[in-house]
């Protein structure tokens, strides 16, 4: 049987995994370990506000979820003057990294930025702002979007630097869609925003690292870009609102899809049965004889609505359905 490294290796670059690759941290299951440096996320949850390492305040409310960003540090461009740049370089980011290796036992290893480019844009600026920024002020959003991917490459470079050939996949977020399209005209994110990721993409794959994206929405417009670019693995948690037929005609076996059974419109309020069905649909749609599907959590199920009973019958019909285990 293949090691978790051998599964999701194979079933990324397409070499007939020998089961289904899985990341399910509600069961404790999974074939990838994950090695983070110290990036702040989305703070401490116990708390109603709290700061990440670029000054934007996260605030929470008595409902159990991550909260959102409220304090834009460069809601006004004159707030950049005196703006603390996070220093990539800054030995305390990677203090204890190293140990965070321990218990990796074969498993895939991943490292990844939260809220890559598009989404730190946002959150330093204000999402109104950034959209309007990208027709009315270029100079200053092209500045502020070229010192985060600054940022993101170096902070690439430093990881891998300091621990070369141990790792294997990088992840981020960036969510880009609504449940209709894209936030932006696809053809303006294709001249503003595909050049940078490719940058990115291109330290990671001077790394030696398959590059893993998670982004919300109905975000079909520009897979081929992000495909054609050098992503591999896309983290896609509403399968509906993309159209499982119609992602699986145009992108099977170019794509390897992270993914599990509709996070709004299944898994909160459909039957067991139906669950099971669109697990199946998923696995016959997405994936293909040689690979390209790994199984996901959603890990905040109470902020969905959904239970681990519903998640154990998911994480089930799954398994029952794997099409590349080896009977």
């Amino acid at each position: 049987m293949q090691s978790g490294k051998e599964v999701i290796t194979a079933a990324i670059e397409f070499k007939r995994p020998d089961r289904l690759p899985v990341m399910f941290d509600a069961f404790n299951v999974s074939d990838v370990h994950k090695v983070d440096w110290n990036q702040t996320g989305t703070g401490d949850h116990t708390k109603s506000l709290t700061y990440d390492e670029w000054g934007c305040g996260w605030s929470r409310t008595e409902a159990r979820n991550m909260g959102q960003v409220t304090g834009h540090p460069l809601l006004k461009w004159e707030n950049l003057n005196g703006y603390n740049w996070p220093d990539p370089g800054n030995p305390a980011l990677f203090k204890g990294m190293e140990e965070r290796f321990k218990g990796a036992d074969g498993k895939y290893i991943m490292t990844g930025i939260f809220m890559l480019l598009f989404e730190r844009m946002h959150s330093l600026r204000g999402f109104e702002n950034t959209l309007t920024d990208l027709y009315i002020e270029q100079e200053k959003i092209e500045m502020l979007a070229d010192r985060i991917v600054d940022f993101n490459v170096t902070m690439i470079r430093n990881i891998a630097s300091k621990f070369p050939r141990q790792i294997h996949g990088f992840s981020f977020s960036d969510d880009w869609g609504t449940e209709l399209a894209l936030f932006i005209n696809p053809e303006l994110w294709r001249e503003f925003f595909k050049p940078r990721y490719k940058k990115i993409f291109n330290a990671c794959k001077e790394a030696g690292w398959h590059v893993w994206m998670h982004s919300c929405g109905k975000v079909n417009a520009i897979l081929g870009d992000l495909i054609e670019i050098g992503l591999n693995v896309a983290n896609l948690q509403q399968p509906l609102t993309l159209g499982i037929e119609e992602v699986g005609r145009q992108f099977a076996g170019k794509l390897c899809f992270q993914s599990l059974c509709d996070i709004q419109m299944t898994l909160p309020f459909k039957s067991n049965e139906e669950i099971c069905n669109e697990a199946k649909l998923l696995l016959d749609n997405w994936g293909v004889k040689n690979g390209g599907f790994i199984l996901s959590d959603y890990g905040d199920g109470e902020a969905i609505g959904v239970s681990v009973e519903k998640k154990r019958v998911m994480f089930d019909a799954f398994l029952k359905y794997d099409r590349w285990k080896r009977r």
